[in-house]
């Protein structure tokens, strides 16, 4: 019964957003608004049905119903109830379901808030959003179906995939959907401009706080994604270019340059072209890396099994593709705009270097990515790009990012003196090159890092005597330092939100050269008692020990003790645990960490047949907590750029209300 109820949700979810497109439509072309009304709420009758059919699938899985497949394939007996409750997107069919609920979530805050405000825009956003809901309810619906019965009732179930069986599971998934889900919005409104040939900046500014949630959202998701792999693959670092790890930050890439771009049509009517572009780009990463994870088409430790839902997505992305160039091409005269770059070196100018270095970045990550396809298309063979080519094409762009993050707030709008300037980067430069020069001067002999420093200390000095200016500003006219600070970040919140996401990512920067440039590494057997050194870390081989873990797990587990310059610091446990049920094998690293530095063990081999031999990965990562710290720092800047400003949104709402009195 709960299982049929589910299904019939899903399945009348899937009617409604078909119908919604279908009156949308209607009701534009003979400007019934009774139609287009009754559409809207169609769009919206989605969200309580998904919510009926995801708490089915829930429950389904809380009863240990096994005749259901994706219970089966997700869940056992044994498994922590708070695992359960996560098994909803832990699987193919669940996760898609859960795509699904998010997505009827957005759609119908959307269009309940945007209803009066941009009524020249509903209809047009309504079949927009239908077809995407369309296209994601049919594959739920048809394809992988998650109410799927099973011929036989097995006992028990399978599990989660071991990779998945971890706290950052209740979050980090959810997170990253949030953030894919979100640039639909935008994505939606954009077309509906087109479509209707409304294309002031009206739908931007419509869409301004679901953008910045979106990119927000994903932002974390990716952090997020980040410490859980440097928690659970034991792959010695928080990054790997895996493919499903890409599939996400392309699109953040895309959406970063969205946003920065979209304040130049705001502020002077330009790039109106290329902001349309940016965020058809942006849906469609979104799509495509959907794509990435759930057909398997590229080989990744993150991704679903091969799928046949592949051919779907790739047509459904060329389809949208098309469907959005025609919109473009067909309103390419009015996105012109007579605007143009007064000079080289304006905010204008910099916004844009800014978007080809991250657009640049975004294509040879995604040629990278895709090397795989490519290569078996042309060739007949799957070739591979591995983190060092990654990383050495890369690391000059980010460089030149990370400077421009620095010069960006010095330049004017229209023009800049490339004398002021010049006078304004003398001495940050100069401090940053004594800084450079003493790091040098301690040992420091990577090149490659000394720049990386050099243009991370001349961004971050920079971007503080931003701070102190405004703060000194206030101060002159008789405010305590405390409160001219407080007031200048309340009073200018998206500007100086900007500037603290900025020192987010100079730290996380910092954290990054560390850990690439530094890092050290060695593997060695150990015999009980037996030590084994790394720069200024010592640990000494304790004992070894198996036994049963809740659930199925076998747990293998090493006690080493860690001496750093001869004095005991920490007891660390190192482990790998082995899924019986399954035969899936799992390495959870043991950290020592402190803000300078991580000492990271992993236990690679160990059969009782050896006795008390053991043989260990050891990683010595210099700063990588930066990574962690600035990605804290990087939210609270997003949080408060983003945060309403009751003031403004109270006069931009009277004027819209007179507006449309005006109107009636």
């Amino acid at each position: 019964m709960i299982v049929d109820i589910g299904y019939i949700s899903l399945l009348l979810a899937f009617l409604a957003a078909i119908y919604s497109a279908v009156a949308a439509w209607y009701g534009k072309s003979k400007n019934e608004e009774r139609w287009i009304e009754s559409a809207r709420n169609a769009t919206i009758a989605t969200l309580p049905l998904l919510l009926v059919s995801s708490a089915m699938l829930i429950a389904s899985i809380l009863r240990n119903d096994f005749s259901v497949e994706y219970v089966w394939r997700v869940s056992s007996i044994e498994m922590p109830t708070y695992l359960k409750y996560t098994a909803l997107w832990g699987g193919q069919a669940g996760s898609l379901l859960f795509w699904n609920l998010v997505l009827a979530v957005f759609t119908a805050v959307a269009m309940a808030n945007k209803w009066r405000s941009q009524k020249d825009l509903i209809p047009n956003a309504l079949i927009v959003i239908s077809l995407t809901q369309i296209f994601f309810l049919g594959i739920s619906a048809f394809v992988e179906n998650p109410f799927a019965r099973m011929e036989m009732v097995p006992a028990n179930g399978n599990g989660l995939n071991p990779l998945l069986r971890h706290p950052g599971m209740i979050i980090h998934p959810p997170m990253l959907y949030l953030g894919y889900i979100g640039f639909i919005i935008p994505y939606t409104f954009a077309m509906a401009a087109l479509m209707a040939g409304k294309l002031d900046d009206g739908w931007i500014k419509a869409t301004r706080r679901w953008t910045l949630t979106a990119w927000l959202f994903l932002s974390l998701g990716l952090i997020l994604g980040g410490r859980w792999a440097y928690d659970v693959l034991g792959w010695g670092g928080y990054w790997g270019w895996d493919p499903v790890e890409n599939a996400s930050l392309m699109p953040w890439l895309s959406g970063t340059a969205f946003l920065h771009s979209v304040m130049i049509q705001e502020k002077r009517q330009m790039f109106k072209w290329w902001n349309m572009v940016l965020i058809v780009i942006t849906y469609s990463l979104v799509v495509w890396g959907t794509f990435i994870v759930r057909s398997g088409v590229i080989s990744s430790v993150h991704s679903f099994a091969r799928s046949a839902i592949g051919p779907l997505f790739f047509g459904f992305v060329v389809i949208m593709l098309l469907f959005s160039a025609y919109w473009i091409t067909k309103r390419r005269d009015q996105l012109a705009t007579g605007n143009k770059l007064n000079s080289l070196l304006s905010r204008e100018a910099a916004f844009l270097y800014n978007n080809f270095l991250i657009i640049t970045i975004l294509v040879i990550v995604f040629f990278f990515t895709h090397y795989p396809m490519i290569s078996e298309l042309f060739i007949g063979e799957q070739g591979f790009v591995g983190p060092p080519v990654y990383e050495k094409a890369l690391a000059p762009l980010f460089t030149l990012l990370v400077i421009l993050m620095g010069i960006a707030p010095l330049t004017m709008w229209y023009r800049s003196s490339a004398k002021r300037l010049g006078i304004a980067m003398r001495w940050p430069a100069l401090a940053a090159l004594i800084i450079t020069i003493g790091l040098f001067a301690l040992g420091i002999r990577h090149w490659g890092a000394l720049l990386g420093l050099w243009a991370t200390a001349f961004a971050a000095i920079l971007t503080l005597l931003e701070f102190w200016k405004g703060t000194r500003a206030r101060m002159k006219k008789g405010e305590p330092v405390w409160t001219a600070f407080s007031r200048l970040m309340a009073r200018n919140r998206r500007r100086y939100g900007g500037y603290w996401i900025h020192m987010g990512v100079l730290m996380m920067a910092l954290g990054i050269i560390g850990i690439e440039s530094f890092q050290q590494e060695t593997q060695l057997r150990l015999e009980t008692g037996e030590r084994l050194t790394l720069g200024r870390y010592e640990m000494e081989l304790k004992g070894m020990e198996r036994y049963p873990g809740p659930d199925d797990l076998l747990i293998t587990e090493a006690t080493i003790n860690v001496y750093e310059n001869g004095k005991f610091v920490r007891t660390l446990l190192p482990r790998t645990e082995l899924y019986t049920r399954t035969g899936q094998p799992m390495t959870i690293p043991s950290i020592r960490s402190t803000i300078a530095d991580d000492f990271y063990v992993i236990l690679v081999n160990w059969e009782p047949t050896t006795a008390t031999a053991a043989t260990f990965r050891v990683f010595l990562n210099p700063l990588v907590n930066w990574v962690w710290a600035g990605g804290f720092v990087f939210i609270l800047g997003t949080l408060i750029a983003a945060w309403p400003d009751k003031k403004k949104e109270t006069v931009a709402s009277r004027a819209a209300q007179a507006a449309l009195g005006a109107a009636d």
